[in-house]
This record gives structure tokens, sequence and C-alpha cells, in this order.
């Protein structure tokens, strides 16, 4: 294939990347990925483990004379999420991610580029490739479906790892170096929908545009409006003065992403209510632009009437949904104000769906403090209950707690400061990383969470900062040769 990165070492960080950008891998996608780090195993005779869902383990051993030190796991995921910009074609399930280069930034046409976490699989395959390098023996682990709650890493067999040592690769800030993070579940309310004929009645198609989006981690703290809870808004000030009966309701994309765009179509009994219900809409949207001018510039809401179908929610369900959306709890809920003021505890309303039977509304709670995390439970139930949804829960996982003392911390800090002349970050983060699930799986193990600069993760906006990749690769490579002359 012809290769667009160009001028930058080294050049096979960036040409694995372009390589596996070229293979769908949306979440539970994996199939191909995993088929080309067979391929990839197979061409430099490398031990690969592979197992039922695509988790891959690929093993090299240690360097010439470092064949007997203790074994170091690389660490990152091969799925990506799928988000793309409205009026963008394109299909995440067969399509590959179109690149682009821009002012020293990798980035996709109008989709996500994937480098959250396909840099840790570059950099990855460039390691085992290289054999130049001095290192200690290597596990490096491909797991599959983090971003919809890491049942890769909950179903790997940690009997096929012996490392004790790992270097998480997910992380996307050059200079820092993550040692705690938050846990988090998936909650979901199902509202099950009363159908009335719309006979007679007047359709307005109702989108929220413009909004900034994010990652619901780790740019929860940021503070960026959350489309649904905007929609959430408007709606309830338009059935407190205006008779009014949802059609349909959809928003977001991805629960652990905040929700860049929502839309709703509402139907009204007259003419004159329609042109009421444009007002008070017009006049929240011109409020909330103004609250939001600094950090959401281009945030809008766009009005179109439209026809309607021959059904309509109830008026009983109208209310229950819009309420449950409007009171939602969402965004960040409690920092640590004695700790570097990092936020402990957060939910994010990711996604509303609509289909003939309900409408779903899926929320991302996530907290390093686990009676934090029960707390927000209780309150989702509690919405349930009130609005008489249903409630389901699933993709727990564990939080990964600080170590008072960690010998890969003490290592990359050195190395960092003798290649940069530096004193390397050390931060926990909100968002939720692989690593607490495999220190439960592999009692003793030593772990940190480094990467290079990316922006934009989980939306359209993402990037990668290629030079930033270059020096990145210098500090890996340096911890790695670290490692084979400092044991614990």
């Amino acid at each position: 294939m012809e290769y667009i990165v160009k001028g930058y070492e080294p050049k096979a960080i960036f040409q694995y990347f372009e390589e596996i950008s070229a293979i769908p891998r949306s979440s539970g996608n994996e199939k191909g990925m995993a088929d080309y780090l067979e391929v990839f195993a197979k061409k430099h005779n490398l031990f690969c483990y592979r197992d039922e869902i695509h988790n891959v383990i690929i093993k090299k051993a240690g360097s010439a004379g470092c064949e007997g030190l203790p074994a170091v796991m690389l660490q990152g995921h091969t799925d990506m999420v799928c988000e793309k910009n409205a009026g963008t074609a394109h299909d995440f399930e067969k399509e590959g991610i179109k690149l682009e280069v821009k002012d020293g930034y990798l980035c996709a046409k109008g989709t996500t580029l994937g480098a959250d976490n396909g840099i840790a699989v570059a950099l990855m395959l460039a390691v085992l490739a290289d054999d130049s390098l001095k290192h200690p023996p290597l596990e490096c682990v491909f797991t599959v479906q983090e971003e919809t709650g890491l049942f890769g890493a909950v179903a790997l067999d940690g009997g096929v790892l012996s490392a004790r040592t790992m270097i998480n690769l997910d992380s996307e800030e050059e200079g820092i170096a993550t040692v705690s993070c938050a846990g988090g579940m998936r909650i979901r309310l199902h509202k099950t929908i009363d159908w009335v004929e719309t006979e007679g009645a007047y359709g307005l198609q109702v989108a929220v545009r413009g909004l900034l989006g994010g990652h619901s981690g780790a740019d929860i703290h940021l503070e960026h409006a959350n489309a649904n809870k905007v929609m959430g808004r408007i709606l309830y000030s338009v059935l407190l003065e205006v008779d009014a009966n949802l059609v349909t309701i959809t928003g977001g994309s991805k629960d652990n992403a905040i929700a860049r765009e929502c839309d709703c179509t509402l139907a009204f009994h007259s003419e004159e209510d329609l042109a009421k219900a444009k007002a008070i809409i017009t006049a929240a949207a011109e409020d909330i632009h103004a609250e939001l001018a600094a950090a959401e510039p281009d945030f809008r809401v766009e009005l179109a009437q439209t026809a309607l179908p021959q059904q309509m929610m109830s008026k009983d369900t109208t209310d229950a949904i819009v309420k449950l959306v409007f009171l939602a709890p969402n965004g960040m809920r409690k920092r640590n104000v004695l700790a570097g003021n990092f936020v402990v505890c957060s939910v994010n309303l990711g996604v509303i769906t609509t289909d003939d039977t309900k409408t779903v509304v899926y929320f991302s709670p996530r907290s390093s403090v686990a009676s934090l995390q029960q707390e927000t439970k209780k309150e989702l139930t509690l919405l349930s209950d009130l609005f008489g949804c249903k409630l389901t829960c699933d993709s727990e996982y564990p939080g990964w707690s600080y170590a008072e003392n960690s010998h890969i911390r003490d290592v990359l800090c050195e190395s960092y400061r003798k290649l940069f002349g530096g004193e390397m970050k050390i931060e926990a983060i909100h968002a939720g990383l692989e690593c607490g699930l495999f220190i439960d799986k592999l009692p003793g193990l030593d772990a940190i969470a480094i990467g290079p600069t990316m922006y934009g993760c989980h939306t359209p906006d993402e990037r990668l900062e290629l030079a930033s990749c270059e020096r990145f690769w210098k500090l890996l490579i340096g911890v790695l040769e670290d490692l084979t002359k400092k044991q614990a």
C-alpha cells in the first residue's frame, strides 16, 4: 500500500498504523484484526495465542543475554469507537478509516481516527518486528471490545501470561504516566411506549447540533454540553406551556462518549401550538447558546416541519420520557479537592434510542470510590422506578488503586529523566483502563499506563501528534532496555 505519513521515524510505527486503519475494527468486529496479527506473528516466527473472541497474545523471547529475565507485558486494545459527523457516509463494519495528515497530526476524514487504541497496536508491532532492540521477554496483549465494556480483558485467560510487569499503552498524553483509574458500569433505563394515533397533528423535527462531545471519562471535567441533556431541557420547556406528544427521540451513539447530537420529532394538535413551541425552542436555544458561548461556540438547534407517521407516543409516555431525561444526572459529580482536584465520580447520559416498543436511555457511571458508584446506581434505580422503567445493569469493572511502591513507575521516571531532562508527571485518571482487570487476574502485577499525545478521542476531531509518537518511541524502547538492567 502507499503510505501517507512521511518524514517521521521510526517508519514502522506509522506504516503499521496505516495498515490496521484499513481493517474495520469496531467493538465486536475484531476478527479481521486478529487475522492480521496472526499473519504478523507467523511472518516473524513468534508465539501467537488467540481466543474465541479474538483476543491475541504474541510473545517474543528476550534479546541476546536477556532471555532468562522476567517477562514484561505490553498491552492495548484493537477495537475503536466508531463516531462520524452528520453527513459523513462511512460504514465502519466494512470500510477502513480514511486518513490524512494536517499540520503535524494524523487525522481521519469525518470519522474517529482510532488512535485510541490503534497506536498501541502499531507500537507493539514495531517493537516485536525490531530485532535490534534490547529488551526482556515480551508478552504483547491485544484485547478486544474495550470500548463497550472491557469485555476482552474480562474474558482473557490469565494463565497464558507469566508477566508481572505491565506497560499499558492506552494513555493519551506524552510525559504523563497514569497510575490509577476509575471503575465503571453500564446502566440502561427501558421505557415501554404507549402509542396513540396522530390524526390531525402537526409535526416538528428538533435537532441539537454543533457540540464538541468527547470521552465520557477523560473529558468529563471539561464540562462539555451533553446533547441529550440539552434536548431534555428544551422539551421540558415546551411541555410546560404547550400540549405536545413525542413521536421519536434519539441521541448520541456510544454510552462512553459525551453526546454531540440529539434528534426528536414532536406532534402538536394545532398550528397555534406548533408556532408557540417554535418560539419557546428558539428562546431556549438562545439562552443555552449564551451559556455555552465560550466553550461550545458552534452549538445550534435546527427546526423543520415534517409529516408524521400514523402513531405518536401517548401523553403519559411523553411526560415520563421528557421528565426522565430532564432530571437525569449527568456530568461530573465529585472531585478530590485534597489530591489534585481530580474527578472521582461522574455519570454520562450517553445514548437515547427509540424503536417500535420502547425508548432506552443509556448511562455510563464512573468512580474510583466504590461507595460513590453505588450511590449513582441507587439514584438511577429510583429514577427508573419513578417513571415506570425497567433498569438493566452490566459491564461492571473494577477501578485501579494507586500503588505506594512500583518498580515499573520508578524505572519509567528514571528513563524519562535520562532521555528528556525533566520529570514525568504521575496522575490518576477518571477514564476506565484495563489495568484494574489485569491486576485482579494476575496477583502481584505492577502496572503503569503511558502513551503519545492525542486529542479528541471518541469524536471525529480525534488526532494523533506525529512528533509525539517519535519521542514516545524513544521512551518505550528506553524503558524496555532499562528493565534489562534494573530488576525489582
